[in-house]
């Protein structure tokens, strides 16, 4: 089997998943649950300074299903953890001791002061914990208090804190990232910047995921009133993974450490994270839905899959599509892909036709006996019908190659375009001009 176990920011975990601060990681008792079951790491509920955190005492999740009710997105109101901070302290301490081989980072939010910092640090230090994550994400009730994605949201206060942090503490320091923001490197360059070891992202998107049309408020409801909360969950998952690649290919932050979080359900959605470059990957909303044990079929699947492709290590997954990642400008335009229609495979829906007809290039045709065919000459392989076919691999690309001929018409299948060799929208040829 691939080994699975992983080295982050020198933090040994004998896996890359580790659950993210949430409520899962709110207590001693869930966190044993879950090293029990499998767990890498955690990272601890946020931590703030004390008096504690007052939350509501009503519903404090809305959720986006899918047509079977599978959970495609979850919003969540609820603040930092709202138990005593030395109640906190005294449980990391005593789980770190007995599982001394799993990752174990604090999550801290603290208002933006350096003496706020500098008291809290070494309370944590000394449980014993990995390192610390500095929350700059949340983005609903602790924003409007100076704190979360309100940091985060400003490259010069994620700069500053991290400097104070790394001036305070011995730990590794983890700057939890916003997607609440224009460009995400913008602040994965500020943490670089004010020493950070790492980042981790992506945080909650803000949302109001339904509005109660009796009551006429965002849901959850609280009293009759409702807020924007924090969106998560398989739905943002192609947000993160964006914005994960973006810092891998950015020059500037280019190497470093990035724990990757949002969506991450299976083990193929780990895979993908550490493809474009995450080292670790976080878990929430897979756990919330179906239980710790869930980590299972991650760490199975990964090690399954790891064995087929030939990778010994994690290590060996890590960035390596990262190179693959390019601008739109830098796409071959000569590249000539057609859908094939799989007869024996069809159920002679017409779904693909419909799409095709009505919002695309009417390059499916009908025949009485609803036999469905694509017209290579009008297919400009935009894979639509791919994607709304309801039988996986009853339409497929395929590779063409230049001047290949349309089998229903004869005419040969060129590209839409110019030759890419000489197209402007080729830097290697505008520079060739030059």
């Amino acid at each position: 089997m691939a080994d699975l176990s992983t080295e982050f920011l020198g933090i040994r975990s004998p896996n890359p998943f580790w659950l993210a601060s949430a409520p899962p990681t709110d207590k001693e008792y869930n966190v044993r649950r879950a090293f029990e079951a499998g767990w890498g790491g955690v990272v601890w509920k946020t931590l703030g300074q004390d008096p504690a955190i007052v939350n509501v005492n009503g519903p404090r999740y809305g959720v986006v299903y899918g047509a079977d009710r599978r959970v495609l997105g979850m919003n969540n109101i609820e603040l930092i953890t709202d138990r005593p901070l030395h109640v906190n302290l005294r449980e990391i301490k005593v789980v770190k001791r007995d599982y001394p081989d799993r990752a174990m980072i604090v999550s801290l939010m603290v208002p933006c002061e350096e003496q706020a910092w500098a008291e809290i640090l070494p309370l944590v230090e000394e449980t014993g914990a990995d390192g610390i994550e500095l929350n700059f994400g949340c983005p609903h009730g602790m924003s409007e208090r100076g704190m979360g994605s309100a940091v985060g949201q400003v490259p010069e206060y994620i700069e500053m804190v991290s400097r104070w942090c790394k001036q305070h503490t011995r730990m590794p320091v983890i700057v939890k990232l916003t997607p609440n923001i224009t460009d995400i490197r913008h602040p994965a360059r500020a943490a670089k910047a004010g020493g950070a070891d790492a980042v981790s992202l992506i945080n909650t998107v803000t949302s109001i995921t339904s509005v109660d049309l009796d009551a006429m408020s965002p849901e959850p409801m609280i009293d009759g009133k409702g807020t924007h909360g924090g969106y998560c969950g398989p739905a943002v998952k192609p947000i993160a993974l964006n914005m994960v690649a973006q810092i891998a290919r950015d020059p500037e932050t280019h190497g470093m450490p990035i724990s990757g979080i949002g969506g991450v359900t299976t083990w193929r959605d780990a895979a993908e994270f550490l493809a474009l470059g995450a080292g670790t990957v976080q878990v929430c909303t897979a756990a919330m839905t179906y239980g710790f044990k869930v980590i299972e079929e991650m760490t199975e699947g990964l090690s399954l899959w790891m064995d087929e492709k030939g990778y010994g290590s994690v290590a060996e997954v890590v960035g390596r599509a990262v190179p693959n990642v390019t601008d739109w400008q830098y796409l071959n335009l000569n590249y000539v892909t057609k859908a094939r229609i799989d007869q024996e495979a069809c159920i002679k829906c017409g779904r693909c036709f419909a799409a095709c007809e009505d919002t695309s290039h009417q390059a499916i045709s009908m025949s009485a006996d609803r036999v469905f065919e694509v017209i290579d000459a009008e297919c400009v392989a935009c894979n639509l019908c791919v994607n709304v076919c309801p039988v996986e691999n009853c339409i497929t690309m395929e590779e063409l190659a230049e001047g290949a001929v349309d089998t229903r018409t004869g005419a040969p299948v060129s590209s839409t375009h110019a030759d890419w060799t000489t197209h402007p929208n080729n830097p290697a040829a505008v520079k060739a001009a030059e």
